[in-house]
């Protein structure tokens, strides 16, 4: 493995502070601009496309780039040989070009190895694939790690083919290349790290792939943006599956120590609902803080762990890591008609919805940031408040009854066994009332940070 430093290239954007409030109001221009300069990039899990991909999203988050050469061994997995894709197309008995590469990157099956020749119809046909279901779209499909030439048509078009020969042109390449990943980290004050991950491969897929890679971005500069950080944040730009993997291998270790919540980012572009799907273990951090943050939604689709579907989760989450690692989506992939064919396009994507997105993984963000277990230093018997002036004074924009509710419950539940997280789900309260109540109490000597905090993962 290879590593290229960091690009070190600043955004020029306006800075905004987490939450809400903090989106600046020409968002959604600037990921609307980043989304039509990257969708006609071909892409795939290797090549040019992904580079170049990668290069435009290192205007706003600066990458170091680690390269895996062709024929590297990485798990149960070695990195394929690098694809070139010139042009393709067949040209039918009237001289007319169909499925042309040029016209929709879509039409050449992912991975495509080259052919030139001349062919009837029914043996094209073995080599055409359509959606019946969707006769007018055009399918996404890749061959990897199987050698074979083909082109991905619409069904209503593939009827339609007249009987006769056919010229056939894909002019492809394998060649002794790298697959490459984009890193980058936010360093905290504590170890501990957060984790977001994204994937960059798909080419002309709009919110199954542009979504992801856009939030992560934006998400980056947002938190960059903040005064200070209690944890690392990790981001990286992968190509699915095999890319997660081989990231794995370069820090699958030091994740294992040091992660205490990640999610996968995908599918976050369109207007559904927020989708939340649970790590495997389904009770890490990562998911208790999605539990709290999106409690006050009615809207939420609830998502168990399925090592059967899924996006690079299922990497984070194999057996021999199961890392503390969930998904926030919009609609979730496979559960959205236009998945992985040419109708996931522009037309479905919500840039105002992308934004709220993004908000809603700062709000993720937050809520670990301020979980913390504490230990009250007065265990016997309730702590006399009013000779410390604390009795109903703290912060005059929350109503007092509130206030006193907050000490109540943190004195109780401050015990070591109980975090923030905890305490917010048994009594009802706001997790920020709590963390500022927390934080007032420990400048009073009431509260303690426990020593032996539970593993948050």
């Amino acid at each position: 493995m290879e590593r290229i430093p960091a690009l070190n290239k600043t955004a020029g954007h306006e800075k905004n502070g987490a939450g809400g409030q903090g989106i600046s109001p020409h968002l959604q221009t600037r990921l609307e601009e980043y989304f039509d300069r990257l969708w006609p990039l071909p892409r795939s899990i290797t090549g040019n496309g992904f580079r170049q991909s990668l290069d435009i999203l290192s205007e706003i988050i600066p990458f170091e780039r680690h390269r895996f050469p062709t024929d590297t061994v990485v798990f149960d997995w070695t990195v394929p040989k690098e694809w070139v894709a010139r042009e393709a197309y067949f040209i039918d008995p009237a001289g007319k070009r169909r499925c042309d590469f040029a016209e929709n990157n879509l039409h050449l099956l992912n991975y495509s190895t080259p052919f030139n020749g001349n062919v009837t119809l029914d043996e094209l046909k073995k080599h055409l694939f359509s959606l019946p279901d969707l006769p007018e779209a055009i399918p996404y499909l890749t061959s990897y790690y199987e050698e074979r030439w083909g082109f991905c048509i619409s069904h209503d078009e593939l009827t339609s083919l007249p009987e006769g020969d056919y010229q056939v042109v894909i002019d492809t390449e394998f060649i002794d290349g790298h697959l490459e990943i984009g890193e980058a980290v936010l360093e905290g004050e504590e170890p501990s790290e957060i984790l977001f991950s994204t994937y960059l491969c798909h080419p002309s897929l709009a919110n199954n792939e542009l979504s992801g890679p856009l939030v992560a971005a934006f998400l980056y500069e947002r938190l960059q943006s903040l005064p200070r950080r209690r944890h690392t944040c990790r981001f990286v730009v992968v190509p699915e599956t095999i890319g997660t993997i081989a990231f794995l291998s370069l820090r699958g270790e030091h994740l294992l120590d040091k992660m205490a919540a990640g999610f996968q980012i995908t599918c976050v572009g369109d207007g559904g609902s927020l989708t939340y799907k649970s790590s495997r273990r389904g009770d890490t951090l990562a998911d208790r803080a999605a539990k709290l943050a999106l409690a006050s939604r009615a809207d939420v689709r609830w998502r168990s762990f399925n090592p059967a579907i899924g996006s690079d989760e299922r990497q984070y989450c194999s057996p021999g890591f199961d890392l503390p690692m969930g998904s926030l989506m919009r609609t979730m992939y496979t559960e959205y008609p236009q998945y992985h064919c040419s109708l996931d396009n522009k037309d479905i994507i919500d840039f105002g919805a992308m934004a709220e997105t993004i908000d809603a993984y700062v709000d993720l963000f937050e809520i670990i940031e301020a979980n913390r277990t504490w230990k009250n230093t007065v265990m016997f018997g309730e702590p006399q408040l009013s000779k410390r002036n604390l009795f109903r004074s703290l912060g005059s924009q929350i109503h007092s009854e509130e206030r006193d509710n907050a000490i109540w419950w943190l004195l109780n539940l401050a015990d070591g066994k109980h975090d923030l997280i905890d305490i917010a789900e048994k009594s009802g309260l706001d997790w920020r009332l709590l963390a500022e109540v927390a934080e007032m109490l420990n400048k009073s000597e009431l509260l303690a940070p426990f020593e032996a905090e539970r593993t948050p993962r």
